[in-house]
């Protein structure tokens, strides 16, 4: 089992919590897939995509909890990052955390108890 975090408005994840599934945000469907990042790669993932927005949260997921099967594959730094290809139900998710952001740094802050 491998812990894979998605980085979610909380706009995006009241919606998804009404429909029972995430099925992405425009980004994600223009991929067609859902983007993930490991515990490394998330506040990299924050910085680049993310950077300055106060109203995100980050879902944990097993990847033995989802239906469709991930594909690793290259992106960012030619690291191989998780994708879905489907949806994501809301069951998937056994964790949901805010992610705020540092006063001084404007950064965000992620649980001190990521791996």
């Amino acid at each position: 089992m491998t812990v894979i975090y998605r980085i979610i408005s909380a706009g995006d994840w009241q919606a998804a919590q009404a429909a029972g599934a995430f099925s992405g945000t425009a980004h994600d469907l223009r991929d067609g897939f859902i983007h993930f990042s490991t515990a490394r790669q998330a506040a990299e993932t924050a910085a680049r995509h993310y950077a300055g927005r106060a109203d995100l949260l980050l879902l944990y997921v097993r990847d033995s909890d989802l239906a469709s099967p991930l594909k690793w594959e290259k992106s960012r730094n030619d690291e191989l990052f998780p994708h879905l290809y489907g949806s994501l139900p809301v069951a998937a998710v056994h964790r949901v955390e805010k992610l705020p952001l540092d006063s001084g740094t404007g950064r965000h802050v992620f649980p001190g108890d990521m791996p």
